[in-house]
């Protein structure tokens, strides 16, 4: 029920950078040298430069909306999940990098960015990937085209559960992003200190940007000016700019995101890449099945938790990745097969 075994070990350069990886996007909160820019240095760039499109897709029989951008007009869709405190717009850059040769679709999830549901407080894995499928499934019905999952951190969580529940036709990859269930399992009992630690008010959105890369997890100016005004809402009554998403209201889904993640993502019947940002975070079972070749992983060093925002050009990973045959064994028939086509990227 396995793929072949993929190439064990590739690494990737980023900038050099110190910090540690985190469970989701709050927990990385590196020191930043003291700079003296302008704020125009951090004004806010249009999604429309990356992304082609902007889309408003409404469950049927449901009261919910998703925000979804698209880029791309041909190829495999590469579908990609944010995570958590993130919006859709944290793969802009990733996504004009790819859109040439695949379609890229970028979702908002739900209590994020500018999606609405009938319950934006409701984060549980469950519910977050019920979400995903419906969205694949009122975009394309029961015959979606070659469908590649792409998750970071939080969102990395939701790709997995999606694709074990072996629901989405047509599901050919599966990329988690810097996420892995010892290390944020671990994380979890320091998350609410580290929140609590965040700069919680901004007074305009160019100085929340200019904190996101001096004290917050990115590390690309560029990807902070074109994401961050989406993870942000304005307070009347305070006349500031706080987060979109309160995510210290949700502990009580945080063990549910992470718990048994490493045995669903080895289970899970398609081609897989671990994309991390250092050796130290895999688990003893991640650890088992990357020796045994269950899954290509590759390091890109120097890049801080969010890998894609960061350092964008390690989509390349993603490139390798379609150029191969994918195989897939166990198919809905029983049988053994291998899908001869290469995806142009």
């Amino acid at each position: 029920m396995e793929p072949a075994p993929l190439a064990s070990l590739q690494e990737e350069e980023g900038e050099p950078d110190e910090s540690p990886s985190s469970a989701f996007s709050a927990a990385a909160v590196p020191p930043r040298p003291a700079t003296h820019h302008s704020l125009h240095k951090y004004a806010p760039l249009d999604w429309s430069a990356y992304f082609d499109e902007e889309r408003s897709v409404a469950v049927p029989d449901t009261e919910d909306v998703f925000n979804v951008y698209t880029a791309g007009s041909e190829g495999p869709v590469v579908f990609c999940l944010h995570g958590g405190g993130y919006s859709g717009l944290s793969f802009a850059l990733a996504a004009s990098r790819i859109k040439e040769k695949a379609l890229v679709i970028a979702m908002d999830l739900r209590g994020h960015g500018k999606s609405t549901t009938s319950d934006d407080s409701d984060l549980s894995i469950e519910t977050l990937s019920n979400d995903v499928i419906a969205i694949v499934r009122t975009m394309y019905g029961d015959s979606p085209p070659a469908i590649i999952l792409v998750g970071h951190s939080m969102g990395g969580s939701v790709a997995v559960h999606v694709a074990a529940r072996k629901v989405i036709r047509n599901l050919h990859g599966l990329v988690v992003v810097d996420v892995v269930e010892g290390t944020a399992m671990a994380s979890l009992v320091h998350m609410q200190k580290i929140l609590a630690n965040r700069a919680q008010h901004f007074p305009s959105i160019e100085k929340a940007i200019e904190w996101s890369v001096k004290g917050g997890s990115l590390r690309n100016i560029e990807s902070a000016r074109v994401s961050i005004p989406s993870t942000l809402k304005y307070d009347e009554s305070r006349k500031c700019y706080t987060y979109r998403t309160p995510l210290e209201e949700t502990e009580k889904y945080w063990k549910g995101w992470y718990e048994g993640l490493s045995e669903k993502f080895l289970s899970c019947p398609v081609q897989k890449i671990l994309l991390l940002a250092g050796t130290d975070r895999l688990d003893r079972a991640l650890t088992i099945g990357q020796m045994q070749g269950k899954f290509q992983m590759v390091v890109v060093r120097h890049t801080g938790h969010a890998i894609q925002s960061t350092l964008p050009s390690s989509c390349r990973t993603l490139h390798s990745f379609m150029q191969k045959p994918l195989i897939c064994r166990g198919t809905e028939a029983g049988s053994t097969g291998i899908i001869k086509q290469r995806f142009p990227y």
